[in-house]
């Protein structure tokens, strides 16, 4: 087997914080470099026109000067003028003053030896009265310069004067304020290129030196693995705001609409759920009843306080699988029951038959088949629907064996067929399951304190259009103040040293103790899954009646909870 390949180290300019960076230095730079070009053009044209408003100012000044005028008639002008101007040029500080005649010939220049020479520039303008300026090539070089006429008393042009700068002395101006131009420009890039390092050193530790791509690709995973996984997934800052839901999560929880960023208070959750996911204890394995199904709860704290996480499994399906096989294991048992039974009274009969007792064996048989059989012929002739039939024969035969009487009232009736397929087998034992398993509980706790043998009570019959499923029993009863909390998850009157009036802690469909704090819950979730009511109320003892309508309306959630009605 080959040695795996190392991977080759990660180059910044892969990452994405390494990529980002690059960009930004380029953007800073372009930024400060195109900053500096802009300053430099608007400092050289501020330079370029102060040069030129100037050098006009000192042609004017020269060409008004009346030793210019009178020079400019004399037979030597250059005698005069050569030091005038010199003076001039050197107290202005410009790069030439040139003094010249109508033809433009020199009469004074910087170099003495020009002087005698045609002047290198356009006089027309100035022979024409005018003066302007112009950017020329002279014998200093390139210069900004201007030519102006100089005038008599007539207003005749009798002398031309030019005054100049040159380029390069004009960018010697410009190199004190470049050069600070250039330091604040390499401040500002080395600032920027730091500040730029800093934030992404930062976004790299976040990213994990990922680049776009892998970063792209972790996003796809995790919106897959979100959306695929079959566990309800939550996740909570620590202000109790949703900040991500998953498709299990919406479905387990009833949630409709945009949840990210709203409060978890305000998700319409059973307050029992609320309370233990605002919690600040972690949950393990707690089950919860939602609108329709029976949840299994986990959470726990991301990092130190940043938030929740909550995990949610899918146990409806479970629940109501193991309560049915509660209910076959004991149908089992009560067969076993009456099994053993059976084979008594058979020995008793076998015996007198021995003694020759005929007569009293033929009796006791016969007393004993009507009394076995009188149960089953009530409920067979009352109760069409096979599946109630069979839990009511199962759960007498509980009854018999623990020593509670259950009876069937005699207007019960309910014809094969007319029950719809809506309520399904599972709903129907699950609510007459935990009824009567909770009032044999009541009934034989309460045998003490009440008189006569324990007793329950059941009603199954179509009242209009609604099946009515109504169990009443000896015991005693469900305190007023517990009425609200009857149907709440975890609800039960088996305190410790305390009497039993109803437990709802039966499993969903048994009451063999499995799923203690659920049954009565389990009844109102499911008479609200089928659009029915629940009411509580009391007679000897606990009277739980449970309406089921036939044709279920529209589904109405804003509703939904009020039609599990406790009447006291």
């Amino acid at each position: 087997m080959s040695a795996r390949t190392p991977l080759p180290p990660r180059r910044l300019v892969r990452s994405l914080a390494g990529q980002l960076f690059l960009v930004q230095v380029v953007i800073v730079a372009a930024v400060v470099a195109g900053g500096a070009v802009l300053a430099y053009l608007f400092t050289a044209g501020r330079a370029d026109d102060a040069a030129r408003r100037q050098v006009t100012a000192v042609a004017r000044a020269v060409a008004d000067s009346p030793t210019v005028r009178d020079a400019a008639g004399a037979p030597d002008p250059t005698a005069v003028l050569q030091p005038y101007a010199e003076r001039v040029r050197v107290d202005t500080g410009v790069s030439f003053v040139t003094v010249m005649d109508t033809t433009g010939v020199r009469w004074t220049h910087p170099l003495p030896e020009q002087i005698g020479r045609p002047f290198l520039g356009h006089i027309d303008w100035a022979l024409a009265g005018e003066t302007r300026s112009e950017t020329y090539t002279g014998t200093l070089g390139p210069s900004v310069r201007v030519v102006t006429p100089v005038l008599d008393e007539r207003h005749r042009v009798v002398a031309l004067v030019s005054a100049g700068i040159t380029v390069q002395s004009i960018s010697a101006r410009l190199r004190g304020p470049l050069l600070a131009l250039v330091g604040v420009a390499g401040a500002a890039l080395a600032v920027g290129g730091i500040g730029t390092y800093l934030a992404n050193s930062r976004l790299r530790r976040h990213t994990h030196g990922m680049g776009p791509a892998e970063l792209s690709h972790l996003y796809e995973y995790h919106q897959a693995t979100l959306h695929a996984v079959r566990e309800g997934l939550v996740l909570l800052d620590r202000e109790h705001r949703v900040v991500l839901c998953n498709d299990a999560a919406r479905e387990l929880l009833g949630l409709e609409g945009a949840v990210e960023g709203r409060p978890v208070d305000g998700l319409g959750l059973p307050d029992a759920l609320l309370a233990a996911v605002s919690g600040d204890a972690p949950v393990r394995d707690e089950v919860h009843l939602t609108a329709e199904r029976v949840v299994v709860l986990n959470t726990s704290t991301i990092g130190t306080g940043l938030g929740r996480v909550l995990t949610l499994r899918d146990h409806t399906e479970l629940q109501a699988l193991s309560g049915e096989l509660d209910s076959v294991r004991g149908f089992t048992e009560a067969l076993g029951a009456q099994a053993h039974e059976a084979a008594n009274r058979l020995h008793a009969v076998v015996s007198l038959i021995e003694l020759g007792r005929h007569r009293e064996a033929v009796e006791f048989a016969t007393a004993e088949l009507a009394l076995a059989q009188r149960l089953t012929d009530r409920v067979v002739a009352a109760v069409g629907e096979p599946v109630l039939a069979a839990l009511l024969l199962g759960k007498a035969a509980q009854a018999a064996e623990r020593g509670v009487e259950l009876t069937l009232t005699p207007d019960s009736s309910i014809d094969d067929g007319v029950l719809p397929p809506r309520l399904t087998a599972r709903d129907l034992i699950t609510v007459l399951g935990n009824l009567i398993d909770n009032a044999v509980d009541a009934a034989i706790t309460g045998a003490a304190a009440n008189p006569g043998p324990p007793e329950v009570t059941v009603t199954a019959r179509i009242d209009g259009d609604h099946l009515l499923l109504r169990v009443a029993d000896t015991g005693d009863g469900i305190a007023p103040g517990a009425v609200d909390d009857v149907f709440r998850r975890g609800w039960s009157t088996k305190q410790d040293g305390g009497t039993v009036e109803v437990d709802s802690g039966s499993s969903p469909a048994s009451g063999s103790g499995h799923g203690r704090g659920l049954g009565l819950a389990l009844v109102a979730q499911a008479a609200r899954r089928n659009g029915g009511t629940v009411e509580v109320g009391r007679e000897r003892g606990a009277v739980l009646t449970v309406r089921l309508p036939l044709d279920r309306p529209a589904r109405d959630d804003a509703g939904e909870r009020e039609r599990v009605a406790v009447a006291p």
